[in-house]
């Protein structure tokens, strides 16, 4: 098991026509928001076989390909990282954390976020203070906010909405359409769990919020609610 056996395998599972399509849909073209990041165009399942192969890297070998310039060979060290939080007792568990945190600027397009944030920070910060998420949320780095809201994914599973609420209002008025998109999903999925809370928090902010993080939040409502909302009257 080395690094170079990793790397080989994925390169091995490229495809550059997809990789192309990938360049658009993850915008990296310049002063957008994965400007050079380079795809080998590897779909999820199977770069995450590749990571279960390879989860007994040490994290000195996980953080040179997390940060390599290629998306699919820090998607892969992130999933190892969360197979080894996964298996890990609670003192390793803090480490690979604290790893992560220390890191998290490498966590840099949105899918990379999505994949690893609730299963390592919100995992372990479940039982913990939380306080870390709101320096993440005050952050000037887009990923360490997305990281910030995303990670409460694991909160509102277990039926802990506050947090959520709480960040939703800190990043209310970021300017970034990832983060608007960020933030009305946790509140969606916090009307999952509760429509009771999430409305509390929609009567006191719909009518400042940007439209699209409005629209993702209101997804769950029935039509006729939904567009009471988007005009302004709920």
């Amino acid at each position: 098991m080395s690094l170079e056996n990793l790397k080989k395998e994925l390169s091995d599972l490229a495809d550059f026509e997809k990789a192309n399509l990938l360049q658009g849909f993850f915008k990296t073209g310049e002063g957008q928001y994965g400007e050079g990041d380079i795809f080998l165009g590897i779909i999820v399942p199977n770069t995450r076989r590749v990571a279960k192969k390879y989860v007994g890297l040490e994290l000195s070998e996980i953080k040179k390909i997390l940060y390599s310039k290629i998306h699919e060979e820090r998607l892969c060290a992130l999933l190892i990282l969360v197979e080894k939080f996964t298996k890990a007792d609670e003192s390793n568990k803090k480490l690979l954390y604290e790893f992560y945190i220390k890191n998290a600027k490498q966590v840099n397009n949105w899918d990379l976020v999505d994949l690893s944030a609730p299963k390592i920070v919100g995992a372990y910060l479940l039982s913990k203070d939380k306080k870390i998420l709101y320096r993440l949320a005050s952050s000037k780095n887009l990923w360490e906010k997305r990281i910030s809201i995303i990670s409460t994914m694991t909160f509102i599973r277990n039926n802990q909405y506050k947090d959520t609420l709480k960040l939703a209002g800190i990043l209310m008025k970021d300017k970034h359409d990832l983060i608007h998109k960020a933030v009305g999903w946790m509140l969606r999925e916090v009307g999952k769990k509760s429509l009771k809370d999430e409305e509390v928090f929609l009567k006191k902010h719909y009518k400042k919020m940007p439209r699209t993080m409005l629209r993702y939040a209101i997804e769950i409502f029935p039509e006729e609610k939904r567009m009471k909302y988007l005009k302004g009257v709920a």
